[in-house]
């Protein structure tokens, strides 16, 4: 580890369970190289005694009148800089970077975690290293703090050398370009991401890479880099306008400029002669959008069969097996009642859930659900919520679920994305 190579252009990920021996290794390559290492569970330890800080996080009327602020410490520390003037623009330049200014007047001590992080990045960064070492930078974080922490580490990615040091594989980011192992305090080859990810991690069944949607002038996705694997849970998350929908669109095989991106399904390319039946097979899907253009005017239990076949209606007679199938997923919805009722004349709430178990009823690997709790009234949220957190939480069963209602996500959901 003390002897090793770092290629220009590249971002490395040290990974290894606790105790592992990660830690050392990294610290030991930071103190031959010259490379700068930060620790984040020490985030303040070089600032007084650690009871005395406990004391004064937790009963702030203790705070002393003369405790530096964050500003005047990194004030502090530019001007000691060899370049004064030169530090306070790296200064200037990484407070507008890391969003630092609302921070500047608070006592240390009041910073939150994320905060805490991007103040020892600044610090760390005004002595302009080429190379940072960072040991467990997303412990601790909630999930929106994760995010735009590894949106500010990946600006800094494009000028300077990252090693990161994680204990979970899941946690690298998608900016580093190679990773090396580390067990029993002896670090393997280094390898690159992809190959290691997929050696480690079950395989992909949604692979973006650098996808851009626009239509005329307006860019609707820009550059969009996501993998969703298999078993995974993900939230998708945005402001209205902000992609979701085309996004979901190019996952469905109903967005024609997917042909034109580098997106994979289930390990296999788009645009290598599969059909959008062949892709649709594999996916259970309801949203806002297929419930308003649903114009059939079929009975219940036939709208919900229709999903064995992904049609909007059906066109082929089903088997009693497959009717049976239909009739116990109903059940499963409590709306085995409305089986012979014409769709149409149900009520909104009535027809969506017969749409929801229209994408259950063929058991598919992957379930896109857009809005699937919209319309219902409470005890039916509560109900499909649970079925939501039974039948995608079993094992294998991948979902990405859109709503604007954080409290309806069910707890199996392990990964978000915001648009």
């Amino acid at each position: 580890m003390e002897t090793l190579e770092i290629r220009e252009g590249e971002q490395l990920a040290l990974v290894g369970p606790n105790a592992s021996g990660k830690s050392r290794l990294a610290a030991a390559f930071a103190a031959r190289s010259g490379a700068k290492y930060i620790r984040f569970r020490d985030s303040y330890g070089s600032y007084g005694d650690r009871n005395f800080f406990m004391q004064q996080r937790w009963n702030l009327f203790t705070l002393e009148e003369d405790s530096p602020a964050a500003g005047e410490i990194l004030s502090r520390e530019a001007a000691a800089c060899e370049d004064p003037q030169a530090g306070r623009r790296r200064l200037d330049e990484l407070i507008a970077l890391f969003g630092l200014e609302s921070v500047l007047d608070k006592p240390l001590v009041t910073l939150s975690s994320g905060e805490l992080r991007k103040f020892q990045l600044t610090r760390t960064l005004l002595g302009g290293p080429s190379v940072l070492v960072i040991d467990n930078p997303f412990v601790g974080l909630d999930p929106r703090t994760r995010s735009l922490l590894t949106r500010l580490l990946a600006s800094l990615a494009g000028r300077m050398t990252l090693v990161l040091v994680l204990s979970r594989v899941a946690e690298i980011p998608s900016f580093i370009t190679h990773v090396i192992p580390v067990a029993d305090g002896v670090a393997g080859e280094k390898q690159p991401l992809e190959a290691f990810l997929n050696a480690v991690l079950p395989p992909a069944v949604i692979r973006m890479r650098g996808v851009t949607i626009r239509y005329g002038e307006r860019v609707i996705l820009d550059r969009l880099d996501w993998t969703v694997r298999q078993g995974e849970h993900w939230a998708l998350t945005g402001a209205n306008g902000s992609g979701k929908s085309t996004l979901l669109s190019l996952v469905c095989a109903d967005n024609p400029q997917a042909y034109a991106c580098d997106i994979e399904l289930f390990g296999r390319p788009r645009g290598t002669g599969e059909t959008i039946w062949e892709v649709k097979r594999h996916i259970g899907f309801v949203s806002p959008e297929l419930h308003r253009a649903f114009q059939v005017d079929a009975p219940a239990l036939d709208i919900v069969a229709s999903g064995l076949f992904d049609t909007e209606g059906l066109y082929r007679h089903p088997s009693p097996e497959q009717y049976a199938c239909a009739r116990g997923w109903m059940d499963e919805f409590g709306i085995r009642a409305l089986a012979e009722r014409p769709f149409l004349r149900l009520s909104s709430g009535e027809q969506r859930l017969c749409l929801v178990a229209r994408a259950f009823v063929k058991d598919p690997p992957l379930y896109i659900l857009d809005e699937p709790l919209h319309g219902l009234d409470e005890p039916q949220r509560r109900r499909v919520k649970a079925l939501l957190d039974r039948f995608c939480g079993a094992p294998g069963k991948t979902l990405v679920m859109v709503t604007h209602y954080p409290e309806e996500y069910p707890a199996c959901i392990d990964h978000s994305l915001t648009l």
